[in-house]
């Protein structure tokens, strides 16, 4: 008879030294914006190996305010916000267009480091959204094209069949476009970046966006 959940959740080791890294971070060389960090923390992420350092949580809530959240992939960050794209009508999009604030959550265990974004998310123009659809792969045509996201499946047939004639147009027409395909951009008010330690002395620095749009730092007890 195999292990319990609790069984197996006592077995398990978080930061195991053999496959993690806890890097020093010196809040003091923290920069006074949290672009520059974020992009530093990401190349680190990308170095040391972390599976898919690109994707991240993303948390919106529905029109009575309860919470959602699934993992996406990040399309961008830059001054104009960290980028992600999804359809209009799925249930993100369409939380989204109920409710424009949302969260995103970045965890690369490899080097014990996370970074927390919150803040209002505007949608991209039509021509941005195509654009970034046309710079994805074939699959990802192919996926946008199948559409009815969130939608009820009748059955595992009919996705198969919707998937090959999708996949069958992405071949043929690489710049068919995928009209409530969007390109979505979280503008964070708040950013937190969080260095693991060994001795669970955690380094937590914050970032928030005043009323004239610069950033004030500020550490967290952990």
């Amino acid at each position: 008879m195999g292990m319990d959940l609790h069984e197996l959740l006592r077995s398990l080791r978080v930061w195991d030294p053999e496959v993690t890294e806890l890097p020093a971070f010196d809040p003091d060389t923290a920069p006074d914006e949290p672009l520059p960090l974020f992009t530093r923390w990401f190349a680190a992420a990308v170095a040391a190996g972390q599976p898919e350092p690109h994707t991240m949580s993303l948390a919106t809530s529905d029109g009575e305010g309860l919470p959602d959240v699934r993992t996406v992939m990040l399309h961008g960050a830059d001054a104009d916000g960290w980028a992600f794209a999804t359809h209009a009508t799925s249930r993100k999009g369409r939380q989204l267009a109920a409710r424009p604030y949302a969260a995103l959550s970045f965890y690369w265990p490899v080097l014990g480091r996370q970074v927390r974004l919150r803040g209002p998310v505007g949608i991209a123009s039509p021509e941005e959204s195509r654009a970034d659809l046309r710079a994805r792969s074939t699959g990802a045509l192919a996926a946008a094209l199948t559409g009815r996201q969130s939608e009820v499946l009748e059955s595992v047939e009919a996705l198969e069949e919707a998937s090959r004639a999708a996949w069958d147009r992405a071949g043929r027409e690489p710049a068919t476009p995928a009209p409530t395909w969007t390109l979505y951009r979280l503008v964070p008010d708040e950013v937190e970046f969080f260095q693991g330690e060994a001795g669970r002395r955690h380094v937590r620095v914050q970032y928030r966006r005043g009323a004239n749009g610069r950033w004030d730092r500020r550490l967290l007890w952990p």
